[in-house]
């Protein structure tokens, strides 16, 4: 029998035999001897700690989540659709303000107030499409139908615009949180926050949807002046038959310009000459520039000279306009127009192939040219350009323009104006001059008749003018913009191909008109030209007298259809 002694002595030795495995334990495993010494305040530390490590894993998912369906929206976030004669691009972003958009380029856009879900509609129409415009000249030109049909096209292209917005951002969404977590938990999780997110924003969108915004837009670039030209969407809607009647008209028109571009005719021209492709007054005409690229590219130009009047108001939206000179791929000679800002001539400075002649001369192809702006800025019609003090300040344009002529090193073969009222210092000065500005073809010759004093330190072989000076106005490649399109028949798309021999001499010109009758009609004329037989004694002058006509022997004319 043991006695009480011993039995102390035996669980004594007991606890000191634990406490020594405890101690064995906690220096080989640190962890698992604060478990078993100290339970109670190890699992209240834990519990702690994996909360705050599932609110942060939490949020961090979400984050990645938030982040790819960004990345998912801006990726997929867009898509075309046909609307009446025109293709759509739409897209969806994520805006603080909400609101619709309508960009029309390069004419400027409409914003409208329509809703303040944080997502932003834009709508730009990107083209007008040629077959659908003559369907609709062919179908009689119902144009309430056409509009009635772009509204059914329009919702569709938003809806689909929507679904596939949602779709390309919750699939985004999963592929970047499976990516980062790499489990189906969480890549699942981060689908149904995306979900959760899209549902509310489409949520405050219908909510604070306004269908009276398109009432009231705000006008952004040129389309600033639309309320002035049209009036306002009340107003249209009170006088929707003659406004209908209108743009009935403007249609047609647009289709039989398109239509004749292809129908230029083919011409193979003696491949020794220069040739210099004449344009002028594009006035923001989109169809002109077709007809530009299929004259240069038909005629194999050398040259593009462009006398002004490229823009209409020579406002920044305008710039885009000029990037179709990069196009052509040959030199591209221009002048700034009465139409055209500072802006517009910076915007032509940047095209690889433009140079930008402002009182200034280059040579180009042998070719030696020299041109200066107009000094004037009138794109409002309302302006009077025909004042005595404008008139006065385009004289003196073309005298600085003479005076830097017999300054030049080289003689110059041709200048370029804007105005032909700056052509008159440069008779006797220069032995052609193309110019612009009114809208109609005429060629003529400048007598010089008062001297003009040569500059001390000019070389001697500066001026070398045994003719009258030509003067070569063009007519408006641009159709006088798109506001020619208005009348019931439209002015022609005009421009001239000159050919110059190896000696710089101008021996021929090409007219060519495009829609000259409203008919979808092409016609090219040649002219020779001969030597003036009126030619006076050579002498250094500047002001003309009036112009007699030019000597020049005409070539059947060659149309197409």
């Amino acid at each position: 029998m043991t006695s009480p002694f011993h039995r102390r002595a035996a669980v004594a030795a007991r606890r000191i035999q634990r406490r020594a495995i405890v101690m064995a334990a906690g220096r080989r495993h640190p962890s698992r001897a604060r478990s078993m010494g100290s339970r109670r305040p190890f699992r209240a530390e834990s519990k702690g700690w994996r909360l705050t490590r599932r609110v942060l894993h939490g949020l961090l998912l979400g984050a990645v989540a938030i982040v790819g369906m960004l990345i998912g929206v801006q990726l997929g976030g867009h898509t075309t659709q046909d609307i009446g004669p025109f293709q759509a691009q739409l897209s969806l972003t994520p805006s603080l303000h909400g609101d619709t958009s309508v960009e029309i380029p390069p004419l400027g856009s409409l914003e409208l107030d329509s809703h303040d879900g944080p997502a932003h509609l834009q709508i730009r129409l990107e083209s007008l499409d040629e077959a659908r415009t003559r369907a609709v000249v062919a179908g009689g030109g119902n144009l309430e139908q056409v509009s009635h049909d772009a509204v059914d096209q329009l919702n569709l292209g938003v809806r689909r615009l929507a679904l596939q917005t949602a779709g390309s951002g919750l699939l985004g969404a999963m592929i970047l949180v499976g990516l980062v977590f790499r489990t189906r938990r969480e890549t699942a999780i981060g689908g149904l926050v995306v979900v959760a997110v899209l549902a509310s924003v489409g949520g405050a969108t219908a909510l604070t949807f306004k269908p009276a915004a398109i009432q009231e837009p705000t006008y952004r670039g040129l389309l600033v002046n639309a309320p002035a030209i049209i009036g306002d969407a009340r107003r249209i809607t009170d006088r929707y038959e003659e406004y209908r009647a209108q743009l009935q008209k403007i249609v047609l028109n647009v289709s039989k310009l398109y239509g004749t571009i292809s129908a230029l005719p083919v011409y193979e021209p003696d491949t020794s000459a220069t040739k210099v492709l004449h344009i002028s007054d594009m006035h923001l005409n989109p169809a002109a520039w077709g007809v530009v690229r299929t004259v240069a590219e038909q005629f194999n130009v050398d040259i593009v000279a462009d006398t002004g009047d490229i823009n209409d108001w020579g406002s920044e939206p305008e710039s885009s306009y000029v990037g179709e000179i990069s196009k052509l791929r040959v030199p591209y000679l221009y002048v700034r127009g009465n139409h055209d800002s500072a802006v517009t001539a910076a915007a032509v400075a940047k095209q690889p192939n433009a140079i930008v002649l402002d009182n200034s001369t280059t040579t180009v192809d042998g070719l030696t040219f020299a041109g200066i702006g107009d000094p004037r800025f009138t794109p409002d019609k309302s302006t009077d350009a025909t004042n005595e003090e404008q008139h006065a300040a385009v004289v003196t344009s073309g005298e600085l323009l003479a005076k830097k002529i017999l300054a030049s090193p080289k003689p110059v073969d041709v200048a370029l104006v804007h105005d032909p009222v700056a052509a008159q210092p440069l008779a006797g000065i220069c032995p052609l001059v193309l110019a612009g500005h009114r809208h109609a073809r005429s060629i003529s010759r400048l007598d010089p008749s008062i001297p003009f004093v040569l500059p001390s330190d000019a070389p001697s072989p500066a001026v070398q003018q045994p003719e009258r000076t030509l003067l070569m106005v063009e007519g408006s490649t641009g159709g006088a913009g798109l506001r020619g399109l208005e009348s019931a028949k439209p002015l022609p798309l005009a421009l001239s191909i000159l050919y110059f021999d190896k000696e710089r001499h101008l021996t021929a010109y090409d007219d060519i008109q495009v829609g000259g009758t409203g008919l979808t009609e092409v016609s090219l004329q040649r002219h020779i030209v001969t030597p003036d037989k009126a030619a006076p004694a050579p002498s250094m002058s500047a002001v003309p007298t009036p112009s007699s006509s030019l000597s020049a022997t005409p070539s059947p004319t060659t149309s197409g259809r």
